[in-house]
């Protein structure tokens, strides 16, 4: 599932304190977008449409939650991003983050833990006892 950048605002707003009005969602955003309540509600009515969000009702308020997890949403963006920019190869994009970004030594440590961890998944599963 694509979101643009809007799109990935509210997620989040909805992700930090789901089940979520209209009005928590203005609020978690106001500092950063200044967006009305009209373009909240409607943000949040597409996204249900694209069945990124369930809506139900409570009185006269609706109240959204997430029906994708914050994982899966990035899990498809970091694939969109994947094969727009790196020809779908994700060994590419990690070879461009350690050549030419800056990354920390505690980061550089975390990536070199989580291949490890990867490789020696792989490993028990390629060896069937």
């Amino acid at each position: 599932m694509r979101l643009s950048d809007a799109e990935w605002k509210v997620m989040n707003a909805v992700w930090e304190r789901h089940p979520a009005a209209v009005r928590d969602v203005m609020e978690a955003l106001e500092d950063d977008t200044h967006w009305a309540y009209s373009t909240v509600k409607t943000m949040l009515a597409r996204l249900a449409d694209k069945g990124a969000l369930s809506v139900r009702k409570r009185g006269n308020i609706s109240l959204f939650e997430p029906l994708v997890s914050r994982h899966e949403a990035r899990r498809s963006a970091l694939r969109t991003l994947a094969e727009r920019a790196f020809g779908g190869g994700l060994g590419s994009l990690v070879q461009h983050l350690l050549a030419d970004e800056h990354l920390s030594a505690k980061e550089r440590d975390e990536l070199r833990s989580m291949l490890l961890a990867d490789q020696q998944r792989a490993t028990q599963t390629d060896d069937p006892q």
